[in-house]
């Protein structure tokens, strides 16, 4: 058999951990090949080996055949290999152009090309209907618009064969269609494709193979086509998972969040908000339903005193916290899990002991007379980080060092400990496993039963029909209809989402 790449035996280790652990991955020509595994697994770690980023201890990796030592990316490249990461490598004032050349710059009498460069960009974009203004700048596209930078990237180099590290965590429902198709695309073209994803539904779609990692140690290869969703769910976590949140009727009592006519800009000033009305009561998990753009963001940034609303008002048990600060709100009783977690959740550079105690190092015990308690600090985090099986070296390890899917485990821990009386949950599960999806959700199962009021926006229609016990579903900034989950199903939502009315979504489902 030729494989176009293959990974031999790869042992990487870093202070204190060994994060792959003799593990062996063959990629076939033509084909996308999935590596699923837990957080902290040592999924992105093994790809940053191939990729040049890091350098193994043991293994070979071969291409075509061929020993490589890969010594840098940019060897990678020269070898046709290309990673669009899983946290995005891109410059936020430049535009789309500037960062897919850099490093690689057209020029012409000594000077950089931009304006071929802009249209060889565009040519790339609209042939593989990735839809990039190329002229944009990166502060001012959506995060899935941002991924197919990352993409273009890639090709631009010339890259035969493609990592994509999470690609679909951040994107909407359609975007992920459109990725598939994108993927697909490539394939057809004769590139071949490394898929790492926790999303069991996304591997059966579209992978032919499955490498399955646990805990730094190679579990196997099977085929796709000749496996199932649970199979492989319990190849990587090593015990049967539960796909449906297990949960009681909800008991909703008195209203704690009361949004009223509210108007919301957003950076550029455009409204997003528009007249929205929205109740979440004790004992509920509301879930808000709509496709990426739709004012979602500005809804939550307004609630936890992120932007400013333009117009109506907000109220908390019945007291106003419009347009206050984060940290009034906060104090208010509000807990945040932000959908964007290295710009809002976290601070990449502190330990992540330190992280834990954001919302609350300058109270006791944390801090007395405005002077740090760090045994405390560093106690609380020890226990949050067992409770929530996150995976870190130690308390002392930067946040940046842990996995995207660990480091939301620590957001959510600080969060929930605080037991708010609203807990705002933006995309909470967004790039966890199967297994940490399972204990999240019953974290808010149990959150909802103490009778806390939980708010949860996700583009995962399964995720919104799994948890909530009732469905709010947002267009165009305004509310458009609150339908209970057992009298929907996701085509009726995607109506919805698309602007259908109640009455034209009941028609079409009375026509079936």
């Amino acid at each position: 058999m030729d494989y176009v790449v293959e990974m031999l035996n790869i042992r990487k280790e870093f202070p204190g951990i060994v994060a792959n652990d003799d593990i062996t991955i063959q990629l076939k020509k033509g084909e996308i090949h999935a590596l699923l595994g837990e957080n902290g697994a040592g999924k992105s770690t093994l790809m940053n080996v191939l990729f040049g980023l890091y350098h193994p201890e043991k293994g070979e990796i071969r291409v075509k055949g061929k020993p490589v030592n890969m010594t840098d990316p940019n060897v990678a490249n020269d070898h046709g290999i290309g990673m669009v990461h899983q946290h995005f490598m891109l410059v936020e004032p430049f535009t789309v152009t500037q960062n897919i050349i850099l490093g690689a710059e057209p020029t012409s009498m000594g000077k950089i090309d931009l304006r071929k460069a802009e249209k060889e960009v565009q040519e790339l974009s609209n042939k593989y209907g990735l839809k990039v203004d190329a002229r944009a700048k990166i502060q001012d596209i959506s995060v899935g618009m941002q991924q197919r930078v990352e993409i273009l990237k890639t090709l631009y180099r010339g890259a035969e064969v493609l990592i994509f590290d999470e690609p679909t965590a951040v994107l909407t429902p359609q975007e992920i269609i459109e990725l598939m198709q994108i993927m697909k695309s490539l394939i057809a073209e004769g590139k071949s494709i490394i898929l790492i994803t926790h999303k069991l539904k996304e591997i059966m779609q579209i992978c032919d193979r499955c490498t399955v990692i646990r805990k730094g140690k190679g579990i196997g290869t099977v085929n796709v086509a000749d496996s199932s969703v649970d199979e492989l769910a319990s190849l990587m976590v090593g015990r049967d998972v539960s796909f449906k949140t297990q949960k009681t009727p909800a008991q909703p009592k008195e209203t704690i969040l009361k949004v009223n006519n509210l108007h919301v800009k957003d950076s550029r000033k455009v409204e997003m908000v528009k007249g929205l009305n929205l109740e979440v009561r004790a004992g509920e998990i509301v879930g808000i339903a709509g496709v990426d753009g739709n004012g979602q963001s500005e809804l939550i940034e307004a609630i936890t005193g992120l932007k400013k609303a333009q117009k109506g008002s907000i109220e908390l048990n019945g007291k106003a916290i419009t347009n206050l600060s984060p940290r009034k709100v906060t104090e208010s009783g509000v807990g945040h899990i932000p959908q964007d977690r290295h710009k809002f959740g976290l601070v990449l550079d502190f330990p992540i002991g330190e992280n834990i105690v954001l919302q609350t190092y300058y109270k006791k015990p944390y801090s007395k007379y405005k002077v740090l308690n760090y045994k405390e600090i560093y106690d609380k985090a020890e226990k949050l980080i067992k409770e929530y099986d996150v995976r870190t070296p130690s308390v002392y390890t930067k946040a940046r060092a842990l996995s995207g899917g660990n480091q939301q485990k620590a957001i959510i821990s600080r969060e929930v400990d605080r037991s708010p009386d609203l807990l705002i949950a933006a995309q909470p599960t967004r790039g966890l496993d199967v297994g940490a999806i399972e204990f999240i959700h019953q974290k808010l199962i149990e959150e909802r039963d103490k009778g806390r009021a939980i708010l949860l926006v996700s583009f995962e229609l399964d995720e919104i029909l799994d948890v909530s016990d009732r469905i709010a579903v947002v267009f165009d900034g305004e509310i458009v209809a609150n339908v209970k989950p057992e009298e929907t199903n996701e085509q009726k939502l995607g109506l919805l989402m698309a602007g259908s009315s109640e009455e034209k979504v009941g028609v079409v489902n009375d026509l079936e």
